[in-house]
């Protein structure tokens, strides 16, 4: 007589057990990756501690650094001029282009220098950066992980750190702010050309809107994000590539990371840095 009763109550039974297995093992997986995601935040902090407390410690490595100031600042130099100077002139043509439905047309010159300064020249040559030196930073420091000629610098009793690391951090925070200074000029030398030679407007009416406009806090908070930018992207570069895996696989792997999360943080920190300058 019981018997169907009892074989309702085993099913129920049974169903809250499977459910409540599932709601367990949801909250172990997300305690799971938040454990592993502070875990990571730590490794990361201690990294850049390490990193920044050797680059002001002796000894240093002039010739390092001097390799990588040129590796960094000069090679890198044609691709962020190529950038900034499209990115100026395409601005200056989408600007008028939009603007001629205002009729706002005298406020092109206005829109190029304030953007390029501000915004795209600092962006766009961390980014490019990013691409280039953050990518190669990660490969050959990953490369000389698994050929094991780090444990060999160790060996020899000199300091990875210092080496390998701090010339590099060093470089890259000073030589991105001169790439973006040089990036301003050329951008905002884009849009002149755009705004002189194909859409009409005046040379020197041009060059008197961009000078009376332009702020030096406006290239100030340009310069002070690509610091930082040239910071991240050089020590990501570094973490990624002397924390790599083994094999080519592991190069590979850290080659990617060092980029995406490059670029993550670039986007990341150009918003709080510009909420700090202009909220």
């Amino acid at each position: 007589m019981n018997s169907a009763p009892e074989s309702l109550a085993y099913t129920l039974d049974e169903e809250n057990t499977s459910f409540l297995t599932k709601v367990l093992n949801s909250i172990q997986a997300v305690g799971h990756t938040i454990l592993y995601f502070l875990e990571l935040v730590g490794r990361i902090s201690r990294f850049i501690g390490k990193a920044i407390a050797h680059c002001f410690m002796p000894p240093f490595f002039p010739a390092q650094i001097l390799r990588q100031i040129i590796d960094i600042g000069y090679y890198s130099l044609p691709v962020v001029g190529m950038t900034t100077l499209f990115t100026g002139m395409v601005l200056a043509l989408q600007t008028y282009t939009g603007f001629t439905r205002f009729n706002a047309e005298s406020a092109v010159a206005a829109v190029v220098v304030i953007s390029i300064t501000r915004e795209l020249a600092p962006v766009l040559a961390g980014l490019m950066v990013a691409g280039r030196i953050g990518a190669a930073i990660a490969a050959e420091i990953a490369t000389m992980r698994v050929t094991e000629q780090i444990d060999a610098l160790t060996t020899l009793s000199v300091n990875p750190f210092k080496y390998l690391i701090a010339p590099r951090v060093i470089a890259g925070t000073l030589m991105l702010p001169l790439l973006v200074l040089i990036g301003d000029i050329i951008g905002v030398f884009g849009g002149y050309m755009v705004g002189v030679h194909s859409l009409g407007f005046g040379a020197g009416s041009y060059i008197t809107q961009t000078w009376d406009v332009l702020e030096s806090m406006d290239v100030i908070s340009g310069l002070v994000k690509a610091g930082v930018f040239g910071f991240i992207v050089s020590i990501l570069g570094c973490y990624h590539g002397y924390h790599s895996a083994r094999g080519a696989q592991g190069v590979g792997a850290a080659t990617t990371n060092a980029v995406v999360s490059s670029s993550i943080l670039i986007l990341i920190f150009n918003y709080i840095i510009t909420q700090v300058f202009f909220s």
